[in-house]
């Protein structure tokens, strides 16, 4: 079953528990997998599905962090209770171990030796980690590890 139609089913489940926010979120989440799919005029897989649910995390934390700053502990709360609805359907998260060995695998795949081969390894580890693991950290071991 693809994610957009576990997506689907449950979002039938939440509206016959009269679940709102798990509901609201479901359907925020198909609504923006379509407009992309409008956008783009062709039919999202599951790992172009998984960015939009991953972006749209991203998303939710930056808001997070800028209403606690704000004072905003309630809408900081409604943002948290979205995420955890968002990552139910995302794959599970890499741990620590797991990123270090995948990036040590790809520089010495790729033959990587300075930083001028960065992106390389980025591209090859891209797929491998997508909606499991921020770009950014491992951008930054990636930096750490070619200097």
């Amino acid at each position: 079953m693809s994610l957009i139609d576990q997506l689907k089913e449950q979002m039938k489940a939440a509206m016959r528990a009269k679940q709102k926010v798990r509901l609201g979120t479901i359907r925020m989440a198909l609504a923006a997998i379509k407009q992309i799919e409008v956008d783009t005029r062709e039919s999202l897989n599951d790992d172009q599905a998984i960015a939009v649910l991953t972006k749209m995390v991203k998303q939710r934390r930056d808001s997070i962090a800028q209403y606690a700053a704000a004072g905003r502990d309630e809408l900081a709360q409604i943002e948290a209770d979205e995420i955890q609805v968002l990552e139910e359907f995302l794959p599970q998260p890499l741990t620590e171990e797991e990123i270090v060995v995948l990036v040590d695998a790809s520089i010495s795949e790729m033959g990587a030796s300075s930083m001028a081969d960065m992106g390389k390894v980025m591209g090859s580890l891209k797929p491998k980690v997508m909606g499991r693991a921020d770009m950014a950290a491992i951008g930054a071991m990636i930096r750490a590890k070619l200097k």
